[in-house]
């Protein structure tokens, strides 16, 4: 029989056991991957989010607990156009709202038109709302697909009615997904005059961002940059926690799997006392040994890393059908997910293994043979 061969043989002679340790590795790996995958698409989101205003810096209110929760006075933005270095500043007003089932997180953007084209935005239909329009819209394509409107339809939001005026695009889903209004109105609508949510803000010719940036955060200490998705938890805490979160379920489920698989491994040690006594009898290495058990090991975390991702799989998608969660969970199945799912897995069963192993090298073949 190939060594391989008596790897299998072996696992599958004690299928219940084996089956139980690949469960436990499984449960680890679902329960890292779910919470990776969930922070990932919230990293997704953010990206979406400030790479629609076509920008080489997003401002915001800093360590709020949602993004969105962000809040720029007329004060302050009028300071911020002022520092040197920045060549212009749109600042938007973002909030969601329930429109349907269907589209349970609807993105509502406040805009002032004169601000459109510096914001990437191309109207490719209809015409642009009048400044201070209290009843005129702009929906992205997409949303205009999704909610079968067209110029001249009426859109029911905010508790009023507005008529369409015109589709628009940005070349992002995120924001062709969503509906832009007057600023004013929007402000209106929401009782927050005067306020917005981001400030978006090109560089002039010459001055890196890195530069730009520090003199906003120096100059408005009360306000963060964000350039890419990895700085969005200076914004946003809930992303800062959950990516904190992520790595301590790692680090915990390693602990707790190791313990789990080391006890099952220990236990099975103990019965296989004879078989290793046997095996050095007739002239096994103590490296052919370790070798027989970290095989072993390494397949069950094999098994369970997959096993985990595909339970990771069904969960997420059970959640974001969710009506709670619908339109707001977006899963994303990155290759760090994989690499974390098989990280997890390889380090929990190896450490649980080691002690096993340990005390298999340290057996004394003739004690072997003859334990009971």
């Amino acid at each position: 029989m190939t060594f391989p061969g008596l790897i299998l043989r072996n696992l599958w002679s004690k299928k219940a056991r084996s089956i139980g340790l690949a469960s436990a590795v499984a449960f680890a790996v679902m329960t890292v991957v779910t919470l990776d995958v969930t922070s990932s698409g919230l990293e997704r989101s953010a990206a979406a989010i400030i790479s629609v205003g076509k920008a080489d810096i997003t401002v915001a209110q800093k360590s709020t607990a949602d993004l969105l929760a962000s809040t720029i006075d007329r004060g302050e933005f009028n300071r911020l156009k002022r520092i040197p270095g920045v060549a212009s500043a749109v600042g938007v007003l973002v909030e969601t709202e329930h429109i349907n089932a269907s589209n349970p997180v609807f993105v509502e953007i406040g805009i002032n038109p004169e601000d459109l084209a510096a914001f990437g935005v191309r109207v490719v239909a209809g015409r642009s709302y009048a400044p201070t329009a209290a009843h005129e819209v702009m929906l992205g394509w997409q949303a205009s697909s999704n909610l079968g409107l067209n110029v001249g339809s009426i859109f029911r939001a905010n508790g009023t009615w507005n008529r369409v005026v015109g589709l628009f695009s940005t070349g992002n889903s995120f924001g062709d997904s969503g509906a832009m209004f007057p600023l004013p109105a929007i402000q209106g609508y929401n009782r927050v005059p005067g306020i917005v949510t981001l400030v978006f803000v090109k560089d002039k010719a010459g001055v890196s961002a890195t530069t730009v940036a520090q003199r906003i955060e120096y100059n408005l200490p009360e306000l963060t940059t964000i350039r890419t998705a990895s700085q969005f938890g200076r914004a946003d805490r809930t992303l800062l926690y959950l990516q904190a979160a992520v790595n301590g379920s790692t680090v915990l489920a390693v602990l707790i799997g190791a313990v789990i698989v080391g006890n099952t491994m220990l236990l099975t040690l103990i019965e296989r006392t004879r078989e290793f006594g046997l095996l050095r009898a007739v002239g096994w290495t103590r490296r052919r040994t370790v070798s027989l058990l970290l095989g072993e090991s390494l397949l069950v975390a094999l098994l369970g890393a997959g096993l985990g991702v595909g339970l990771s799989f069904m969960v997420t998608t059970i959640l974001t059908h969710l009506p709670v969660l619908a339109g707001i969970l977006h899963p994303n199945f990155t290759a760090s997910a994989f690499m974390r799912a098989l990280f997890t897995a390889l380090v929990m069963t190896l450490v649980g293994s080691l002690y096993p192993t340990i005390r298999a090298i340290r057996l004394s073949p003739l004690k072997a043979i003859s334990y009971e």
